[in-house]
């Protein structure tokens, strides 16, 4: 499948088929890691059967089980650092779809292994991923409408639109989907509403947005 068609059949899943990933689907994900922390600063590392992180209490809370790999989303502390992390670590949840892998992004019920990566002096562990063959695709989610997160100073153009429609699809904390795009002549603007993790929630969103209304159309602005 293309980028939109995994865009589109990716959902979030929490149930896990005993089945190590192939080495493969382990090399190719290797390889857009690497691009990816080369391309951003952030040392985001894949993490392979490793079972511990989601055996917790917590984990089982959060509906999880046979996940024994996921993707640790690390970067240096700074400013846009999980804007960062959202970005690239949709990339690669993107890719994973296309692999042929299921995932879920995580943020809070997961233990922290700390044998299973490295977080060097002035890093932080923003999230992770949890990936491999699901017990099922996953379901939809409900969206909001593209009014109520978008605003324009003309007519909609189709490239916008379809930016904003991509940018629906995209996981968000809790589906709160809490960002606001606006137009304003061919730049457009992306801004994270209050809550829970929505600056991560930006990343992900802008990733899709730019899938869904194609980089040449337009140019982001702060």
């Amino acid at each position: 499948m293309n980028i939109t068609e995994a865009m589109k059949a990716r959902h979030s899943v929490r149930q896990y088929k005993n089945k190590p990933l192939e080495a493969d689907v382990v090399s190719a994900l290797q390889a857009e890691i690497e691009s990816c922390n080369q391309e951003s600063g952030l040392h985001i590392q894949l993490v392979t059967n490793e079972p511990k992180a989601f055996d917790s209490f917590m984990a089982h809370y959060g509906a999880f089980s046979g996940v024994t790999n996921y993707i640790a989303l690390i970067g240096k502390k700074r400013t846009g650092l999980y804007e960062n992390c959202g970005y690239y670590g949709e990339r690669l949840v993107l890719l994973a779809q296309q692999l042929g892998l299921n995932t879920c992004w995580v943020a809070m019920t997961y233990s922290k292994v700390k044998t299973a990566f490295v977080i060097e002096k002035g890093e932080k562990l923003c999230a992770v991923i949890a990936l491999g063959y699901g017990e099922t695709q996953g379901a939809g989610h409900k969206i909001k409408s593209i009014s109520e997160v978008s605003k324009t100073d003309r007519q909609m153009p189709d490239w916008f639109k379809n930016g904003v429609e991509a940018a629906l699809l995209a996981p968000t904390a809790m589906n709160q989907q809490k960002f606001m795009f606006t137009l304003k002549g061919n730049q457009v603007s992306a801004k994270a509403g209050s809550g829970f993790y929505t600056k991560l929630d930006l990343g992900i969103v802008k990733y899709h947005f730019e899938i869904g209304a194609g980089k040449d159309s337009f140019e982001w602005i702060c």
